[in-house]
């Protein structure tokens, strides 16, 4: 009896132990959130989203006021449609503008919110119109190749012209 007693209480432990686990690998993974905090939604479209994925932060001045919840692609204006959850609680006015922009040099990539100045907030369903695509390192890269090759060379120093001779006299 005493065995199997002590048996229940290492099991009991275990499974705790594997759901924690299970747990800190969700969020560290960005695949797990528990917020019931009430949202609406708002789309923005742009040219190029990088490396942003679905799950990613929305931040406004370094704080996390949302989600992207889905990305597709609109064959219509061949752009990027992202679709952003946003927490009720923060309000951004219509004129609000979205930039996909990267934690350090090499991190991952989240939307930056930046706030308007009109009086009408979003809403749910509207659209952000002002986006700025996202930087990606090896455009800028080619971009600065191409601009060196294109520049004229200097031009080649002339030869020194040796010395005349001195008169004689």
């Amino acid at each position: 009896m005493q065995k199997s007693r002590h048996d229940v209480w290492v099991g009991l432990f275990v499974m705790v132990g594997a759901a924690a686990v299970l747990f800190l690998a969700l969020k560290a993974g960005n695949l797990l959130t528990l917020n019931f905090d009430e949202t609406y939604q708002v789309a923005a479209k742009f040219d190029n989203i990088g490396g942003l994925k679905p799950r990613a932060a929305v931040k406004s001045a370094g704080v996390v006021v949302g989600r992207v919840e889905s990305i597709g692609f609109d064959d219509k204006t061949y752009q990027a449609r992202v679709m952003l959850q946003l927490e009720k609680k923060f309000a951004f006015p219509k004129d609000s503008s979205a930039k996909i922009l990267t934690a350090g040099l090499l991190g991952e990539q989240y939307l930056g919110l930046e706030a308007g100045a009109a009086e009408k907030n979003l809403a749910a369903g509207d659209t952000i119109t002002q986006t700025q695509s996202a930087v990606v390192l090896e455009n800028l890269i080619s971009q600065f190749l191409y601009s060196k090759a294109a520049e004229p060379s200097a031009p080649a120093a002339p030869a020194a012209q040796p010395a005349a001779p001195a008169p004689k006299k």
